[in-house]
């Protein structure tokens, strides 16, 4: 048969429905066994179908996450450096949170964790982006919120946090300044890169080109249906 031009996909391979994730249950998981139950996501071995085959897969099941850009009047970005143990580095990331209190919704956990970690609050709030953390082996989903409108807590941050959140200096960031940052791989962080750079590829700040913070958060739900939100 003819070969493509060197480069190029094959025929067959190409792709002509609407480009956007879509949820799948094409691939069913034909038995699960829990292989570690840890104090914030458990790892599960699944055996998968994937039509005549069958492909072991491990995964992270993870609770989620929010995390905050948070901006002022002087259009900067607040970045908080804390530890982060598995890569045993100290990064700057706006602030954030696991979805591990029971009820709570996304908005809710995001306005906790911005006066927890930051002691400060904001009065106007929109969706900036979602992103999955490392779909290739974990199930950690992460809505990043934009906050503006912001106005120190009276009383600073309550200082509740323990080991990594025990001490969290703040630094606020100008928004190209923060682009530069991550783009000369400076900061490294998934909820800062997508939320720096998604800032700054917006049109206007308008509310015609935000989401409300209310948006539906489609692919969370997705994983909740389907026995991939681990339950703290």
């Amino acid at each position: 048969p003819t070969m493509p031009p060197e480069g190029l996909p094959r025929p067959e391979e190409m792709w002509s429905g609407a480009v956007a994730d879509a949820s799948a249950d094409s691939h069913p998981i034909i038995e699960r066994t829990e292989e570690f139950e840890g104090r914030v996501w458990s790892v599960v071995r699944d055996r998968v179908g994937f039509g005549h085959h069958e492909a072991t897969r491990d995964v992270i099941i993870h609770p989620g996450a929010v995390a905050i850009i948070a901006v002022d009047d002087e259009d900067r970005i607040l970045l908080i450096r804390q530890y982060r143990h598995p890569v045993a580095m100290y990064m700057f990331e706006p602030p954030a949170g696991l979805l591990d209190a029971t009820g709570e919704l996304p908005l809710e956990t995001a306005r906790r964790e911005l006066a927890e970690e930051a002691g400060v609050r904001a009065s106007q709030w929109n969706v900036l982006v979602d992103l999955f953390n490392s779909p290739g082996g974990s199930s950690e989903a992460i809505r990043v919120f934009l906050a503006r409108g912001l106005e120190s807590l009276p009383g600073g941050r309550p200082h509740t946090g323990e080991a990594e959140e025990a001490h969290l200096p703040q630094a606020w960031v100008p928004l190209a300044g923060g682009v530069d940052l991550v783009l000369h791989g400076r900061v490294g962080s998934p909820s800062a890169v997508a939320g720096i750079l998604a800032l700054a590829a917006l049109p206007t700040r308008n509310e015609g080109d935000l989401r409300p913070a209310n948006d539906p958060w489609n692919a969370r739900a997705w994983l909740e249906a389907n026995s991939r939100v681990r339950r703290v």
